[in-house]
């Protein structure tokens, strides 16, 4: 980057209190992975833009590598011309963004499988370049935005906990969310100022998405005297018993999950004695064993399954790509693609 364009980062940052403590908060967020080599996730919105500008200023002060990659979905006409804007947004300001291009069809579904091709893209980058962090931009409005969508959805204290800081993707890479304590107008103040604009996505306006309802819910709620940040506590409330849940249930996984031969076995009248949040832990836990998916399945199919399982005449099931059958009080659980290839 040019002096010029460093010094429009470091004057923006330092002359604010508050954007320079936005940059403290982010800065103390990337330290503690204690890496020196990260994937920035960037849709050209002002979120992901203002990750890319305190990326930037973080890397001119420890000299960390920073890899910068839009994926277009290419489900509108115009996305290609819209990822060669950002682009060029960027490299004014000596920025390199790499652009990967989505060739699958994506006919139904669309934001949750456009999701999922897009966190494969970002891997797969990253074990060609060896780099174990994707950061993305997710900040508070999007996870309290994720609050009420798993609320509408009947999630349990694991959905409604919302996202975690830092979650593993895979076996080598993990996704960071250093900015879910921000709230998205700064984020957007920050994007403008040092970029000047940024791409506005048509789809965050379309209500036939349940985001984009729960989105548009937001001013009737202020207006209401309920701010965000005050959801926000709840959430962070729910989080930290949730991870007090979680050193329970990982003593109950150690010592109830059984793997051999590429199968994931469970007593089942063991299974019986637990209550509904931990039977579901031990199925999401199990399919995680053997399909290492970043998402859980959605906590109605688990439930349903959970119900079938107590039939007399429960064979076998599917779920999360997993083949789940019962026979002689053992639950099994075995990969679709192992049991096609068998």
């Amino acid at each position: 980057m040019s002096k010029k364009n460093l010094n429009v980062l470091r004057n923006f940052f330092e002359n604010s209190y508050q954007f320079l403590e936005i940059y403290n908060h982010f800065k103390k967020k990337i330290k503690s992975l204690k890496s020196k080599k990260f994937l920035v996730a960037v849709s050209g919105g002002p979120d992901s833009l203002a990750l890319v500008a305190l990326s930037q200023a973080y890397s001119f002060e420890t000299k960390t590598a920073f890899n910068y990659l839009l994926v277009d979905h290419n489900l509108r006409t115009s996305s290609a011309k819209e990822a060669k804007t950002v682009k060029k947004i960027l490299k004014k300001h000596d920025i390199e963004l790499n652009i990967a291009r989505n060739k699958l069809k994506i006919n139904s579904n669309i934001q949750k499988n456009a999701r999922d091709i897009r966190y494969k893209i970002l891997s797969q980058y990253c074990e060609k370049k060896k780099i174990k962090f994707v950061i993305t931009a997710h900040n508070l409005d999007d996870q309290v935005e994720t609050f009420f969508i798993r609320l509408a959805r009947g999630s349990g204290l694991t959905g409604l906990s919302s996202m975690s800081t830092l979650n593993r993707f895979n076996k080598n890479t993990s996704v960071f969310r250093p900015l879910l304590d921000i709230e998205k107008k700064s984020l957007v103040y920050i994007s403008k100022k040092i970029f000047g604009k940024y791409i506005k996505d048509p789809s965050n306006k379309n209500t036939k998405y349940l985001r984009t309802k729960v989105r548009n819910l937001k001013k009737p709620l202020e207006d209401s005297g309920i701010e965000y940040s005050q959801i926000i506590k709840s959430i962070k409330n729910l989080a930290s018993s949730k991870a007090t849940l979680d050193n329970f249930i990982n003593k109950i996984l150690e010592e109830n999950v059984n793997l051999s031969k590429k199968e994931v076995t469970i007593n089942f009248a063991k299974f019986n004695e637990f209550n509904d949040e931990i039977k579901i832990r031990l199925i999401n836990h199990s399919i995680k064993i053997l399909k290492d998916n970043y998402y859980n399945p959605r906590a109605k199919k688990v439930t349903k399954l959970i119900k079938n399982l107590e039939k007399k005449n429960f064979k076998r099931s599917t779920l999360g790509g997993c083949i789940i059958s019962k026979k002689n009080r053992i639950l099994t659980f075995r990969s679709e693609k192992n049991v096609k290839n068998s």
